[in-house]
């Protein structure tokens, strides 16, 4: 697990990268396309949230957050920024919203542990997704990391930088993955239906909202009980790549799981709830290395096992 005392700065994110929608009809516009409310997040708040192919899985994943009441921000994996704002724009039609790549223009830094929690001071969001501002910067507050606060702060590029310590972004990374909270990335792509990666859980999924592509299969899976697969933390002796399959040792024939993100010896798996609790998972192969399960910061329901 991540030492705690080593998860305390500030770290750059050259893998997210984000898209600016701009326009009188942004905000209802992304409500159509993604699984969580857009047209009544405020100011305060922001939102985890996934978009679907027409089957109901993951194309990619966003932090979103209104900048105006004409504006919205959405933090994603950089290595699938120019796909998925190529896929939206062809849904905009004549809706009043314009999609662009924002990198060029904003700065995005994560933020953590004691030494962040004290310089942003008041500026510190208190809760899970909530969303502040200081010095022209907007800061989201993430799911911590084994118990360590994290941000997200996010800034044009004019305004100077957090005055923190230097983050090594290879633990800020281990962090992302240990909060249990995956990415969709280019490896991952069309491979999970939000459940299965515990969106519901974590406040990424509104199943009060109106529709949006493969919304219909989302709330199936949700409402018949058909979720037998979630995603959990493990260790292991080698580093895993997200994309990778997982094996367990009753069924060697067939994959039991997929790797959803990793870095370093920590990875989140997404798994067959029946390979939880007997036999060993394997990395890669049924003779890859052993996967050895790890706490998670939320309780994920497992009556499916």
């Amino acid at each position: 697990m991540t030492n705690l005392h080593s998860l305390n700065g500030a770290a750059p994110l050259p893998h997210w990268g984000l898209i600016r929608a701009h326009g009188a009809e942004a905000a209802s516009f992304l409500h159509g396309q993604l699984t969580n409310d857009f047209e009544l997040l405020d100011g305060a708040h922001a939102r985890l949230a996934g978009y679907c192919s027409a089957k109901g899985r993951l194309l990619a994943s966003f932090i979103g957050w209104k900048r105006a009441d004409d504006e919205v921000l959405l933090a994603c994996s950089a290595d699938l920024l120019a796909p998925t704002m190529k896929r939206l724009s062809m849904f905009v039609l004549r809706a009043k919203c314009k999609l662009s790549d924002a990198k060029a223009q904003w700065q995005l830094m994560g933020l953590a542990g004691e030494s962040a929690s004290s310089w942003l001071g008041e500026a510190a969001p208190a809760e899970v997704w909530g969303k502040t501002s200081r010095d022209g910067a907007e800061i989201i507050r993430l799911p911590d990391a084994a118990g360590t606060p994290r941000y997200l702060w996010a800034a044009p590029t004019d305004v100077a930088l957090p005055a923190l310590p230097a983050l090594d972004p290879a633990i800020w990374r281990r962090g992302e993955v240990e909060s249990g909270v995956v990415n969709i990335e280019a490896a991952t792509v069309d491979q999970f239906v939000p459940q299965m990666l515990n969106y519901e859980l974590l406040g990424g999924v509104d199943f009060k909202k109106g529709c949006y592509p493969g919304q219909e299969i989302v709330a199936r899976s949700q409402y018949r009980g058909t979720i037998k697969r979630r995603t959990f933390l493990f260790n292991s002796d080698t580093p895993a790549a997200a994309g990778q399959e997982v094996f367990h040792s009753a069924d060697p024939s067939q994959p039991a799981g997929l790797v959803a993100n990793a870095a370093g010896r920590s990875s989140l798996v997404e798994l067959k709830l029946s390979a939880l609790g007997n036999g060993s998972l394997h990395l890669g192969s049924p003779q890859g290395p052993e996967l050895l399960q790890a706490e998670l910061p939320y309780a994920v329901p497992v009556e499916a096992a």
